[in-house]
């Protein structure tokens, strides 16, 4: 087996990935962009779909890491079958000898006592299948494969799959200036859509460093794809790669707004950071629509109700006194934002508990390996919001 047919035709199993907790919001997405048929997985979302789906979803999918196409799923008994069966698959098919190819995922299985080994076995198929039909051998590259597999083993069940994203689709390419501690983009747009913006309240964010939150915001308000900046997928590097397919997915795609449906305003006390969320939105047509100030959140000329979702400084990387701001933060949004909705991810308690008002609703998520909280207030007037 081998994932070769034509773009258009012939249904593939298609594996998205995800970051721990943001199984259902991606599953959610892709319901909004046209597949209702999902199975949630561990970390993943699995549907089916054309290699025509696969690019779609590459470009579109602002919730997932990667799309995988499963080559093969098979069960094995011993070390010596996962070799055999990898042999079977016509690599030699999937991408050209010229292209280097390396081997990720993950192996939970009794057969193997060493988890490398397993990479090993399908990394020495590939290569005798190469060798056996056209003489020749791929190179491995482990740092910038062309072609990046995915081998996953649980027990005795493998799936092989082609990685058609190759490099992380929070690379979104951009993004040229950066913090010292930076919200993952993917985790930004699960983030917002977990917080259930409807898109047209006012959306602010305080804290909002290099303005991943606000880029995010304001490409999920004007339906501009999020990877529309990428230049690099994988798939591009397979021989199935059907351009005028990429190209007609890629063109019909929106880039460009005259307005937003919506204000969305930064703020931050750093210049230097400003001056980057300024220039990572100017990568954008709506760039100039978003505002962004050098100032406390305390100082932001904001009307309420609004709708606030922000990333608070908590890493150790930013000598901040947690508790003095997160209280700060706390005060002005019970006494300054009455009425508006803030959501707030962290990864200190203390900061929480320094805020000092309920949540509505919290959720355990990760930006990146940092484990991290995801809460939700309702500003009331008076003592709803208290302890």
């Amino acid at each position: 087996m081998h994932p070769q047919p034509s773009p258009k035709s012939t249904l593939l199993t298609i594996t998205l990935k995800s970051f721990f907790g943001f199984e259902a919001i991606l599953a959610e997405e892709l319901n909004e962009l046209g597949y209702p048929e999902v199975e949630l997985l561990n970390r993943a979302v699995q549907l089916k779909g054309t290699w025509a789906d696969v690019y779609k979803l590459n470009l579109y999918c602002r919730c997932a890491i990667s799309v995988l196409v499963e080559i093969d799923k098979f069960y094995i008994q011993s070390e010596e079958d996962l070799y055999k069966r990898a042999l079977r698959i016509k690599w030699h098919e999937l991408f050209d000898v010229q292209k280097t190819f390396a081997i990720k995922g993950a192996i939970f299985s009794p057969i193997f006592s060493n988890t490398h080994y397993p990479f090993l076995l399908v990394k020495d198929a590939i290569v005798d299948v190469f060798k056996d039909k056209i003489n020749e051998r791929p190179n491995i590259d482990v740092k910038k494969p062309s072609v990046l597999l995915d081998l996953y083993i649980k027990d005795k069940e493998v799936t092989l799959s082609v990685n058609t994203s190759g490099i992380p689709l929070f690379q979104r390419g951009y993004r040229t200036a950066v913090g010292p501690a930076p919200l993952n983009e993917v985790v930004a747009a699960c983030l917002i859509r977990m917080s259930g913006w409807d898109r047209k309240q006012t959306f602010v964010d305080p804290f909002c460093g290099s303005g991943t939150l606000l880029v995010e915001a304001a490409l999920l308000a004007s339906g501009i794809p999020s990877n529309i900046e990428r230049q690099h997928y994988a798939f591009k590097n397979l021989k199935n790669y059907d351009a005028n397919c990429w190209e007609e997915i890629y063109q019909n795609a929106p880039r460009i707004v005259r307005e937003l449906p919506c204000r969305i305003i930064g703020g931050d006390i750093s210049d230097e950071m400003v001056l980057k969320a300024r220039r990572n939105l100017r990568t954008f047509s709506f760039g100039r629509f978003v505002e962004v100030h050098s100032a406390p959140f305390d100082k932001l000329k904001i009307e309420p109700p609004v709708f606030i979702l922000t990333n608070p400084p908590y890493d150790e990387r930013l000598s901040t006194d947690i508790e003095e701001l997160y209280g700060a933060f706390g005060t002005w949004l019970k006494h300054e934002m009455t009425g508006s909705k803030a959501c707030v991810i962290s990864g200190t308690v203390e900061g929480f508990h320094a805020i000092g008002l309920k949540a509505s609703q919290k959720h355990r998520v990760f930006n990146g390996d940092i484990e991290c909280e995801f809460r939700k207030y309702e500003l009331f007037q008076g003592k709803k919001a208290l302890n």
